[in-house]
């Protein structure tokens, strides 16, 4: 839901997550959201995700989220790469909250169970929940988090070659785009001369 399908997904504050997380009414998509703001990883590939990527088997979270190769964006050269986070402490307690379904492979599965939740089922939530929380003309998308997640790495002080090996980057001028870098990073970055 970017400005009239222009720009890019807007930074979410972590307020501004916290608002939005409020307005979604089952653990299930409330995980949904945590996994996209705690791995940085895109909805398509967490929707995709199977209860082993994230639970062990006797049904405690893991300490890495699995997002595997044959569901994560191809790059331009068409290939795709498998990749693991670690959990965050947050994370992990919500994914101890809930209760993956028995009976589908699927951590989010369809209503039939057969196949796993869409990208589109998972945006349409998402954006409910940004009218909800009174962000409609905010310019929240799915990507969103993602940018989020990045940006917030970035400001915390983590090294761009390390946020690069965290999302699966092959270069920085695609992560680079997902950098934002406010007016007051760049009056504290002159300051310091």
């Amino acid at each position: 839901m970017k400005n009239h399908g222009c720009g890019q997904a807007s930074i979410l504050t972590d307020a501004e997550y916290s608002r939005l997380r409020r307005q979604l009414k089952t653990q299930k998509y409330k995980l949904l959201l945590d996994l996209a703001w705690y791995t940085g990883e895109r909805w398509g590939a967490i929707v995709q995700l199977q209860v082993s990527d994230a639970y062990n088997s006797d049904g405690s979270p893991r300490d890495t989220i699995t997002f595997r190769s044959s569901t994560r964006k191809r790059r331009p050269d068409g290939s795709r790469e498998t990749r693991q986070v670690p959990v965050h402490s947050v994370l992990s307690e919500s994914l101890a909250s809930y209760t993956p379904p028995g009976d589908s492979v699927w951590l989010f599965p369809s209503r039939d169970g057969e196949k796993s939740m869409t990208w589109r089922n998972a945006y349409d939530i998402l954006q409910r929940a940004c009218e909800k929380a009174g962000f409609a003309a905010k310019g929240i998308s799915t990507h969103s988090t993602r940018r989020s997640f990045i940006t917030k790495l970035h400001r915390n002080g983590t090294s761009v070659y390390t946020i690069k090996k965290i999302t699966g980057h092959r270069d920085f001028k695609a992560l680079e785009r997902y950098i934002d870098v406010d007016v007051d990073q760049i009056k504290g970055a002159i300051a310091t001369l």
